[in-house]
């Protein structure tokens, strides 16, 4: 029952996503020539592609890595994003277009071709939040964007995998949540500007 609820809501959120794109309905690789941004976002002549429901480390926030050494999380969110995207070579499809905006949300599956796996379809946001350089990107009211995502963190978390193995990761959903907080009642009781 859980299973057939999830898989409904996700289908309702892709066709109402793309129903909305602004961008042709189609599958299509990440060029060679993009510029990776962050560990869930790229560009592409003039566009910003970001995976739908995915959030990367924030860069700017750190943890200790086992030999004692600071790193910042959003550069190694990114790491694993470039590592993933040139040994998988994931197809991307759109979901939905920010309005008013250059930003795509994508959903990217890599098709394995040979070993044990052949046949097999991997999807990049579950891959990158799986392996615990990524994390479900969550709504403001706390809420994951794409529930199965929330799974793989859980799952990740569980085993320590990737950055989860640090106790002072700073999980960036805490960060963004806590920032939105934070604003709401700096401007709760302010008077408005004239």
């Amino acid at each position: 029952m859980r299973r057939a609820k999830s898989v409904a809501i996700a289908m309702a959120i892709l066709a109402t996503a793309s129903a909305s794109a602004q961008t042709a309905s189609r599958w299509f690789p990440i060029p060679a020539q993009a510029q990776y941004l962050t560990g869930d976002s790229w560009s592409d002549a003039g566009t910003t592609y970001r995976l739908y429901g995915v959030q990367s480390c924030l860069r700017g926030t750190s943890f200790t890595n086992a030999r004692g050494i600071r790193r910042d999380c959003g550069e190694a969110s990114l790491a694993m994003l470039v590592a993933l995207t040139r040994d998988l070579k994931p197809q991307c499809h759109d979901a939905a277009a920010l309005p008013q905006s250059r930003t795509v949300f994508v959903f990217c599956i890599a098709a394995r071709s040979e070993g044990s796996g052949a046949g097999s379809r991997i999807d990049l946001g579950t891959a990158l939040i799986a392996t615990g350089f990524a994390f479900a990107a969550l709504k403001p009211d706390g809420k994951p964007v794409h529930e199965p995502y929330l799974v793989a963190q859980r799952i990740a978390r569980q085993a320590r995998a990737g950055l989860w193995a640090f106790p002072d990761l700073p999980d960036p959903n805490a960060v963004i949540l806590r920032g939105l907080r934070e604003d709401s009642s700096h401007s709760v009781g302010m008077p408005s500007p004239r």
